[in-house]
């Protein structure tokens, strides 16, 4: 491990090259580039899940600190690793202060690994328009979490105002679970005469203010053409006294045309499929830690079409598939708040710090 102070871009690039070639890594075994935009506060827990993404996935990871951008004098530390702390892979941890933190894109663009699409992760808040964070509009997928907002259904719909194809939000993710297992239920609903049935309508059971909640609805709404609606509990019936997991979504109702409906709850980390003239079954829906779900998140890196149709549903905004998958920058500066003109495409800016090289 390389710890380099008050340094440049350069001897960042430099240090890598020479820590790659002291621990025999392999660049064209690199799968992407995990790119996080942490503060300070957030370090610890973001090392911690992008390190075991980072064990999923061959990966080269670049976080980015950003510290202090009031800052008089700007200035860079940064620690360089290969097999280390952060992950069996290449790792670059960058502090930014003063005002390089506003132009974190001109010192990661060159670390970038060549030929590898990037994914771009902000462990707390991001911004309500990801085309001002360079970071965000260099990378191919970039997953944002409203579930660290005070109100998580405002960020939901921030998100889909912004929405451009390849973003994502772990709000989605913590509801794949849940998914497989609706699919599961419905798919042997049948019976030996009748082996298809059809769903018409249901109920998801939970937090009215949680983003996965409002997510899976509105996931059952985009598959079955009709609405499906939030609905707060009262405890009044036996499938109403599920336990909230920690997406707060306690159960789910699917009403089946022509047959009884069908009741999962979440009671201790298990899902339970109830109906009626049949027997209880069981699937697991405990919950997962922050890297295993960028660990799924960084499986595809193409658009989440899934996630686009519920989010579209979900916030009831219409054509966000069909938006351009690139993002122009937006430059905003701190000290003066005005917005300035767009600074020229993803794809070109990535081109342009690869030329560096």
């Amino acid at each position: 491990m390389s710890t380099l102070w008050d340094t440049t871009g350069t001897e960042v690039v430099k240090a890598l090259g020479a820590a790659r070639r002291n621990g025999a890594a392999v660049t064209s075994g690199l799968a992407l580039t995990f790119v996080v935009v942490a503060e300070e506060k957030q370090v610890e827990m973001a090392e911690k899940a992008a390190t075991t993404a980072a064990a999923m996935h061959p990966c080269r990871l670049v976080m980015v600190v950003r510290r202090e951008n009031t800052a008089p004098t700007p200035r860079l530390d940064a620690e360089v690793s290969v097999g280390g702390r952060l992950g069996p892979g290449e790792a670059v941890q960058l502090r930014m202060y003063g005002r390089l933190a506003l132009h974190a894109e001109s010192v990661v663009l060159p670390l970038l690994a060549p030929d590898a699409p990037v994914v771009t992760w902000w462990p707390g808040r991001a911004p309500e328009r990801l085309a001002t964070d360079g970071l965000g509009v260099l990378a191919e997928r970039r997953v944002t979490d409203c579930a660290v907002h005070d109100n998580a259904l405002e960020a939901l719909r921030i998100r889909a105002t912004d929405y451009a194809p390849g973003d994502t939000d772990l709000a989605w993710t913590r509801i794949t679970s849940w998914r497989s297992m609706l699919a599961a239920a419905v798919d042997s609903a049948g019976s030996p005469g009748s082996p298809s049935v059809a769903v018409a309508g249901g109920e998801v059971y939970g937090r009215p203010d949680s983003a996965s909640a409002a997510l899976l609805a509105g996931w059952l709404s985009s598959r079955l053409f009709t609405r499906v609606k939030v609905v707060q509990p009262d405890g009044g019936a036996p499938h109403e006294n599920g336990q909230p997991d920690a997406a707060g979504i306690s159960g789910v109702r699917l009403d089946l045309d022509g047959a009884d409906p069908i009741y999962i709850h979440h009671r201790g980390g298990v899902g339970v499929v109830s109906r009626a003239g049949r027997p209880d079954s069981t699937a697991a829906l405990a919950e997962r830690e922050i890297g295993e779900l960028l660990g799924e998140e960084l499986r595809r890196l193409d658009a989440d079409e899934l996630y686009c149709e519920a989010l579209a549903a979900a916030t009831g905004t219409s054509g966000l598939g069909g938006r351009a998958p690139t993002r122009s920058l937006i430059w905003e500066d701190p000290a003066t708040s005005e917005d300035k003109a767009p600074l020229g495409t993803a794809a070109e800016a990535k081109a342009i710090g690869r030329s560096k090289k």
